[in-house]
């Protein structure tokens, strides 16, 4: 249902030459709060990742504010337009397509050289589609690293995996549908089968899914059904606790020197790593102590 936005009378002031960064919903419309819509309602502009997404969105809530597209294939060259605009005295909203902007999201950029320039920058808080998950998961959220979109690549996404492997904070990722296979299958390998994860499959919308289980079995869940593998995933993995591997630093120490006589320290850390499902950059740094 429509939902008619007036300048009029609003309890929000925009004030001129203002940058609002504005959170959006993740899915379910009835997220976005009174005050984002009362920014998108009165400012002179909003720049926003897709236009056509974002029309749909100001549309259904009666806002007729005019639009500029920006996102990563053009913010470099027109975010110095935007500031121009905006020491002019012209008052912004940047938008994502969905969730809070700069999150793995275009605007960066923009934000820095509005700040370099003196403009007032001022957030408007909401939904978070990292925030979302991480409230549901039930792994530690004292402390966790959110890194974004792995690497779309086997070859840098398996070695960005390895080095995250003895991390102790709760690890979070964004993935697409094209990847979140495999992903979890590098994850897997990386981690260790027993770690535990939570997946998080299109957060707030129809087909909502947040399903916890060990990396292994997670793979296994993931493949038993199509279905599960459409839409955005946010997936979590819990941090590495010391003294949780399944073969102790002896026995890892005794099967690396039978294969460093063998091979070298690289190949060797590899096939160590498939026998005893351990990190490989944990077998790769022990691999070289032994070998000096």
């Amino acid at each position: 249902m429509s939902v008619p936005v007036s300048g009029r009378g609003a309890k929000v002031s925009i004030e001129p030459g203002t940058l609002y960064v504005v959170a959006t919903p993740l899915g379910n419309l009835g997220d976005i709060s009174r005050r984002a819509l009362e920014v998108l309602g009165q400012v002179d502009l909003v720049a926003a990742e897709d236009t056509r997404h974002t029309a749909k969105l100001l549309t259904h809530f009666g806002i007729a504010t005019p639009q500029l597209s920006l996102h990563e294939h053009n913010e470099q060259e027109r975010a110095g337009q935007v500031v121009s605009r905006l020491r002019a005295g012209t008052s912004i909203a940047l938008v994502s397509d969905a969730g809070t902007p700069l999150i793995s999201d275009p605007g960066y950029r923009l934000v820095r050289e509005a700040r370099a320039a003196g403009v007032k920058v001022v957030p408007v808080p909401g939904p978070s589609a990292v925030i979302a998950a991480l409230s549901v998961s039930g792994l530690p959220t004292d402390r966790f690293a959110f890194e974004g979109f792995p690497a779309a690549k086997a070859g840098a996404r398996r070695r960005q995996f390895d080095a995250l492997a003895t991390e102790a904070r709760t690890l979070v990722f964004y993935e697409s549908s094209h990847r979140i296979g495999a992903s979890l299958a590098d994850m897997r390998d990386a981690f260790g089968p027993e770690r535990e994860a939570v997946l998080a499959r299109e957060l707030t919308k129809t087909f909502e899914q947040v399903h916890a289980a060990p990396l292994g079995a997670l793979v296994e869940w993931l493949e038993a059904d199509a279905n599960r593998q459409r839409g955005e995933f946010v997936v979590m993995v819990e941090g590495h606790r010391a003294g949780d591997e399944s073969m102790d630093e002896l026995e890892a120490s005794r099967v690396l020197a039978i294969l460093l006589g063998e091979l070298p320290v690289k190949a060797a850390a590899k096939v160590a790593a498939q026998l005893l499902d351990r990190p490989r950059n944990a077998l790769y740094d022990l691999a070289l102590r032994l070998k000096k």
